[in-house]
């Protein structure tokens, strides 16, 4: 009998075929990597920028977007507002208070998309500590299964 697809079987591996597969690993972490160009010139390629490249394109093939910039790159109001996920009208306020830095070019205010991203990760950081918060102070109160009084109202 085969196994229709999507279930999953235990699949008895020898010690030896264990020592293959960790022996192969071994090679395969130890080894270095090296990009090959069309003309066949080989580029060996850093640790990290092996990693990166490899989360690359599991990003790629999971379907996701990416996009790469360099930390200077500039971003008008309109493009730093669809990162963030706010209008532009709501970014030049917090440009205004000094919650984000910004530079004049011309008469246009410009981002780095290293302050914009260090904005976001900040204001992230800071909602999932408030909702922890919160879940924590109404688990600690017992009441997150009560009714409120005027759940019920007479008709």
């Amino acid at each position: 009998m085969v196994p229709s697809i999507g279930t999953r079987s235990v699949v008895d591996i020898s010690v030896r075929e264990q020592k293959d597969i960790s022996d192969t690993y071994e090679k395969l972490r130890e080894a270095e990597a090296k990009l090959v160009g069309p003309d066949g010139k080989t580029e060996m390629l850093p640790n990290n920028l092996y990693s990166f490249l490899l989360r690359l394109l599991a990003e790629i093939r999971a379907g996701h977007s990416v996009t790469i910039l360099q930390s200077n790159h500039e971003l008008t109001t309109i493009e730093a507002g669809k990162v963030l996920g706010m209008s532009r009208q709501y970014l030049i306020q917090l440009l205004e208070r000094g919650e984000i830095p910004f530079h004049l070019v011309g008469t246009h205010r410009r981002l780095f998309v290293r302050d914009v991203l260090a904005y976001k990760s900040k204001r992230d950081l800071v909602r999932r500590e408030t909702l922890d918060h919160l879940a924590r102070r109404e688990f600690d109160k017992g009441d997150y299964n009560q009714v409120p009084d005027d759940f019920h109202t007479e008709q």
